[in-house]
C-alpha cells in the first residue's frame, strides 16, 4: 500500500540530512523497510494508471482467458463470459489462486483494449416534427382497482416535449388507441416515427426483419406515416424518448395517479404533461422554454384525417358445443343459439364485439380482460334462454352469483314448473331490455307481491321501460286514482266556486 506523499518527501529530506535508517522511521512511525524504499528510489516522476510494476497471478492464464474472450466475439450477447465465469473457469480448470478482483479488472482492461471502433454511440440529428414512442410500466389507480398501467410514451426530440397516456397493454389495439389520443390532443400527425422494437406493431423475425400487424399496417396507411424501427439493442438511437420514459414517471406517476378510467386517467396525463412544458427548457438551447420551441414541431405535421380511424382486429371463429369462441387465449359467450357455429370478433383495445358474419347484427360486447381477468366471459342475457330450456340446471348455473340475493332466493323455493316459466319469462325480458333492467324490473315485482311470480307480458314492459328510465311502479296493492274520473261524471272540482260565481 502506497503512503502519503507528505511521508515520502520526509523520508527523503531526512536521508538528506545524514539520518540513520533506524532513526527515520522511528521519527516517522513507519517500516524501516519503507524508509529504504523510498530513500533509495531514483525516479518518482507521476506514472501512469495501471502502470504495474511487478507480475500478476493473472499473467500465466492471459493466453486462454484472451482465448474465452475472443471467442465471445462470435457469441450472443447474453451469452458471454463475465468476470465472475472467466474467474470460476479459471479456479476449475486452470488451479488458479489469485483473487477475483484481478481477474474482474483485467477482464475489464481487454473489452476496453479490444472495444471495435463502432462501439460507440452515434449522435443522431432529429429533424422538426419526428416523433420518438417507447412503452413504459407505472402504478396507477383505475376504478379503485390498483393495477400496472402500460404508459405510452412519445417524445420529439427536435423540441424535448413529451407526452404520454394510459393503456391497460401493450397490443397492437392499444399502440393505435394511444397514438391516435395523442395526435389529437397535437393537433397533428408526425411525418417520422421511431419505434424502439415491434412490440404490439408487429413482429421481428431471426433476421432482424419486421412484419406489421394488419391494424398497425393499417394505422399507418391511414394517417401516411413512415416508421423506423431502431437496431436491435440500440435503444440509444432514440435516447430522447428513453429519458421521457423515466421523467414522465418521476415526475407525474409520483405518487401514483387516480382516475375512474384510462381515458380519465389518459387526460389528466396529458395536461401534467402540457404543465411540465411550460417550466422546461430546450436541452439544444438552454434558455428557450419547451413550449416555444415545440411549435416549431407543430408546424412539421401533417393533418388529421378527415375520417377517425378504428384501430379494430376482426377475428372468425366457430363457436364451441356451449356457444363460446376463444380469443386471445379467453372464452366470450355468443349464445347457445351459435353453438358450433362460426362468429366474428371485432377486437379493439377495451372491448371484444361478437357479430353474426351474415347480417352483421351485434350478439353480444364485452369488456377486454387485461391480466389477471377473468378467462370465461359471459353476458347473462344469453345465458337465460339455454337455462329456461334446462330450468334443473339452476342451482349449478355459472349465473346464479349475478341474479342479486332476494330474486335468487325466490327462485330457489318456486317448484319445478313455476322456475321454468319465471326463467322463460326472464330470458325473453332480457332479449328485449338486457339484464341488468330485467333484474330490476324483478326486483319491484316481487317485492310488491310475490305471489304474482314473474310473468312474460308484465315483466317485459316493465324491465323496457326502467331501461328508458321512466318507470316508477305503484305496488300491486295500492288502489288507483280515480278523483279524475269523478271530477268528470259529477262536476265536482276545485273550480266549483268561480263556476258557481
Amino acid at each position: 500500500m502506497a503512503i502519503p506523499m507528505p511521508i515520502v518527501q520526509d523520508i527523503r529530506r531526512l536521508d538528506r540530512q545524514g539520518l540513520s535508517r533506524s532513526e527515520i522511521a522511528r521519527r516517522l512511525r513507519v517500516d524501516r523497510g519503507t524508509v529504504a524504499k523510498y530513500a533509495d528510489v531514483e525516479d518518482l516522476s507521476p506514472r501512469r494508471p495501471d502502470d504495474r510494476r511487478y507480475g500478476s497471478k493473472i499473467d500465466e492464464f492471459a493466453a486462454v482467458v484472451d482465448g474465452w474472450l475472443e471467442a465471445d466475439r462470435r457469441m450472443p450477447r447474453k451469452q458471454r463470459h463475465t468476470a465472475r465465469r472467466v474467474y470460476d473457469r479459471l479456479v476449475e480448470e486452470h488451479g488458479y489462486e489469485g483473487s477475483y478482483s484481478v481477474v474482474q479488472r483485467y477482464v475489464k482492461r481487454w473489452r476496453e483494449t479490444n472495444r471495435e471502433s463502432s462501439a460507440a454511440f452515434l449522435d443522431l440529428s432529429w429533424a422538426p416534427g419526428v416523433m420518438q414512442v417507447d412503452f413504459g410500466v407505472a402504478l396507477a389507480t383505475v376504478a379503485g382497482r390498483e393495477t400496472e398501467t402500460h404508459c405510452l410514451v412519445v417524445s420529439f426530440p427536435w423540441s424535448n416535449m413529451r407526452y404520454c397516456v394510459a393503456m391497460p397493454g401493450e397490443n397492437a389495439e392499444c399502440l393505435c388507441a394511444g397514438l391516435m389520443l395523442v395526435f389529437a390532443h397535437v393537433g397533428g400527425v408526425p411525418p417520422v416515427m421511431v419505434m424502439d422494437n415491434a412490440t404490439g406493431a408487429g413482429h421481428r423475425d431471426a433476421k432482424g426483419e419486421i412484419t406489421l400487424t394488419r391494424v398497425f399496417e393499417s394505422f399507418v396507411a391511414h394517417h401516411r406515416l413512415e416508421v423506423r424501427f431502431c437496431n436491435p439493442y440500440s435503444g440509444h438511437e432514440k435516447g430522447s424518448v428513453e429519458n421521457a420514459v423515466g421523467f414522465l414517471r418521476r415526475n407525474i406517476m409520483v405518487p401514483p395517479m387516480r382516475a375512474e378510467s384510462y381515458e380519465q386517467l389518459s387526460r389528466l396525463m396529458l395536461e401534467r404533461c402540457d404543465a411540465l412544458a411550460g417550466s422546461s427548457y430546450c436541452p439544444r438551447l438552454m434558455d428557450v422554454p419547451v413550449t416555444e420551441v415545440f411549435a416549431e414541431d407543430r408546424a412539421a405535421l401533417t393533418p388529421l384525417p378527415s375520417t377517425v380511424f378504428d384501430p379494430v382486429r376482426w377475428e372468425s371463429r366457430k363457436a364451441d358445443k356451449h356457444g363460446r369462441i376463444n380469443i386471445d387465449s379467453r372464452s366470450y359467450l355468443a349464445g347457445g343459439a351459435w353453438a358450433r357455429r362460426r362468429v366474428q370478433a371485432a377486437v379493439r383495445w377495451d372491448a371484444v364485439t361478437l357479430v353474426d358474419p351474415d347480417t352483421g347484427v351485434v350478439l353480444a360486447e364485452y369488456p377486454r380482460p387485461y391480466g389477471g381477468g377473468p378467462r370465461v366471459l359471459q353476458d347473462p342475457a344469453l345465458v337465460m334462454p339455454m337455462l329456461a330450456a334446462r330450468p334443473g340446471a339452476w342451482g349449478e348455473s355459472p349465473i346464479r352469483p349475478d341474479v342479486p340475493d332476494d330474486i335468487r332466493g325466490w327462485l330457489d323455493s318456486m317448484d319445478g314448473k313455476t322456475l321454468r316459466e319465471s326463467l322463460k319469462a326472464i330470458a325473453h325480458a332480457c332479449a328485449a331490455a338486457g339484464f341488468d333492467s330485467v333484474m330490476q324490473a324483478c326486483g319491484e315485482i316481487l317485492a310488491c307481491n310475490k305471489d304474482m311470480g314473474l310473468h312474460e307480458d308484465t315483466l317485459t314492459p316493465i324491465a323496457l321501460r326502467m331501461r328508458d328510465g321512466d318507470w316508477e311502479y305503484p305496488g300491486a296493492m295500492d288502489e288507483p286514482d280515480l278523483s279524475g274520473y269523478d271530477e268528470f261524471i259529477t262536476g265536482t272540482g276545485h273550480d266549483d266556486g268561480r263556476r258557481g260565481r
